[in-house]
This record gives C-alpha cells, structure tokens and sequence, in this order.
C-alpha cells in the first residue's frame, strides 16, 4: 500500500518567496503530498505553482489582513497548527522556520522537519524583535516579554514532535541543538543554478541584490562604496529604499526593483557580488556563484559554508569574506578582493554552485526519507 504523506509549512502567499518556498517547492517535486499551511493565497494565483491546488488550512485564513501574513498574529501560531487534523497520514513533512514543526501526530506517524531555523522570533532576534517594536516598550512590553517566554517553552516542546530534524546548513544544525538538544542531518536548500547564465567576461562594477531591511546592512554596504568610489549598483525594494537612494553618491547606483531578467544580467556582468546579511543558508550567495560571479560576503552563518575564501582556498576559491558588518571592514575586503581577483576563475565558481542545485537536493533528501522511514518501523515494530 503506497504511503499517505502530508506537507507542512507556516504560510503561502505571493510575498512568501523565499528560500523555504523554495524547498517547499522542490519536496512536491518528488513527494505526492497533501499540502497544508496556516494560510494559503498561492492556490488561487494562477502565477503560482501551487495554483488550483487544494490545501488545507486553519482558522487564521479568515483573520483580518491575513493575506499580508501572520505574524501579527505571532500569540494565535501555536494553537493555530495544532488544529490541523494530519490523523490519515502516514508521513508528516514540515517545512519550518516558526511553528510548522508543532502539528500534533501520532505514534505511528513518522514527522520529518526540514528546519530553516529555530524560530527567530523566539531566540536569537527577540531583543532585535523588542527594540524595534513599539509593543517591545512601557507595560506592552513586559506583556510581549512574557509571551514570547511562553513562546520559548511550546517551541522546545513541540520540537519533541519531531522524529528526525533536517537543517539547511551547519550554522543551522547548531541552533537547532543549542535551542532543542537534538541533531540534525544537514542537506543544503536547492538553488535554481541552471536559471543564472554562466558569464566569464566580468565588468567594472559591483552589485548587491536584497530586500531593503536593516538586518541586511544595505546601508553599511553603500557607506563603503561611498568612502572607496567604486561602482556599485544596489537592486531590490523595501522600506529602506529612499533612505538607500538618498544615501549613495554618484558611484552608487540604486535601482529598486528590477525584472528577473535585468537581476541576472547585472548579477552575471558583476566583477564581484557583495553581501553583508547574516543569514542561515543564504541563496543570492550561490545564485551569483552560479554565474561565475565571486562573493564578497560577510563570514558568519551560511556564508562560511557556500564561499570559498580565496584566501584560504587558492584557485578554488570562490569568494572573499569579511570579519565584521561594518563599513571599514568591508573597505577593506573590497580593496583585498582587488588584489585577488585574477585568482579567482569564474568557471570554479560556477562548478562550486552547482554543488546547490536541485538535483543535489532532490537525491539527498529522498534517501535520507527512506533511511528514515526504515529506522522508524525498526523502532516501532513489535
């Protein structure tokens, strides 16, 4: 008899497209199940591949401004996942970076948890969380104190609902044991490498593409190029997009959003890519790689496991990382790079992002879910 199998992730909707959709993604391709999610607005965008699908959901589809997602909603996420009925399922997938892994199931199901990270909310970004909300302040505050303390308590709990944990890097795999105590198979994000045209022939000029949000140090980045003249063309939306635009000088060049075409064609002209975020796994890494584009990246979190330091690497190197999220260390990193950069050769890079790609995913994954299911009924077998 085939296996019952039932995906969940927190939420889907057009805004939501990020490296976790795309792992989501990635799993229907070669797993026919059920999918479920706090909300879903992707089922009725004909633009999505998730369109005219049937997916399951819970009592937040119906909250005001839910479309625009749910964290707002952040007190309401444990109990809403906990309503999803997955009792006809024989494996439960979770796709999660908040409350996903919560689902209740029972002891004859296997849950298997592809773990973007530990719930940020929770832990490493709840004084971030605190100081830049205005419910971090006065009496609110101590209120939101308290619920993301509780928070903490039902994360660590629920994290014992899952049978086998998959994290998306080392740097994640470390959280997930410093936060829950429990290990986790490590198989890197697909990245859709084939999408980048290959480009040996670079120009002068360098690029950084992102959301325009503080974590990603955009500003740090354009404060650099301001100080070093070099030109830099800064592409990507965000509510700190007039602030980037007032900010950079004649060198700077801040185009806001741009087609997916124009992405690949600056991203593949690039003489180098440059990134100063602090990220879990982070994609527009290897999707530069992918077009043969070295990585000037700030070392720390999955950075140090997707570019290869030429310094360190020789002619394997892909990259270049920096120590600090600071102007004058990425000065410094981009006047080193200069020195460095006919050791860099763009078809190395490209080999290494392939490294990335879907089909890497797709056959990692797929064991590890038949080693999985084996140990399981070992286990649970009389």
């Amino acid at each position: 008899m085939a296996l019952k199998y039932a995906l969940v992730h927190e939420w889907l909707t057009p805004q939501a497209t990020g490296g976790s959709e795309l792992v989501v993604q990635e799993i229907l391709k070669g797993v026919d199940a059920d999918v479920y999610a706090l909300i879903d607005f992707e089922s009725t965008n004909p633009e999505s591949y998730l369109f005219k699908r049937t997916i399951g959901t819970t009592f937040l589809q119906h909250f005001p401004l839910a479309r625009n997602g749910v964290q707002k909603y952040l007190p309401f996420l444990p109990l809403a996942i906990e309503q999803l009925d997955l009792r006809d399922y024989d494996v439960i997938l979770s796709s999660s970076h908040a409350v996903a892994k919560g689902v209740l199931t029972g002891s004859n199901q296997l849950h298997v948890c592809y773990c973007h990270a530990p719930m940020r909310y929770a832990w490493d970004m709840t004084f971030d969380y605190l100081r830049s909300s205005n419910a971090g302040r006065g009496i609110p505050g101590w209120l939101t104190r308290y619920l993301l303390h509780r928070l903490r308590q039902w994360d660590v709990l629920s994290a014992n609902r899952v049978d086998y944990f998959i994290a998306n890097s080392h740097h994640t795999a470390r959280r997930i044991w410093r936060c829950y105590r429990r290990p986790a198979e490590v198989i890197y994000p697909p990245v859709d490498t084939e999408r980048f045209r290959f480009q040996p022939q670079k120009q002068d000029f360098y690029v950084t593409v992102s959301r325009l949000v503080s974590y990603k140090k955009i500003s740090v980045i354009v404060n650099a190029f301001n100080k070093l003249g070099y030109p830099l063309v800064v592409i990507g939306e965000g509510p700190e997009l007039k602030q980037m635009q007032q900010l950079a000088r004649s060198n700077v060049q801040v185009l806001g959003w741009q087609s997916d075409d124009v992405v690949e064609q600056y991203v593949a002209q690039a003489k180098a890519f440059v990134y100063a975020a602090f990220e879990d796994f982070g994609i527009a890494p290897v999707e530069a790689q992918a077009c043969g584009t070295p990585v000037i990246a700030y070392g720390l979190g999955g950075t140090l496991e997707t570019v290869r330091d030429v310094r360190e690497y020789g002619e394997a190197g892909t990259g270049l990382l920096f120590g600090e999220q600071s102007e004058a260390a990425i000065v410094d990193a981009v006047q080193t790079f200069e020195t460095y950069q006919k050791t860099l050769n763009p078809a190395v890079v490209r080999s290494h992002a392939l490294s990335f790609s879907p089909g890497v995913f797709q056959e990692r994954y797929q064991r590890f879910l038949e080693s999985c299911y084996k140990e399981f009924q070992e286990r649970i077998s009389p």
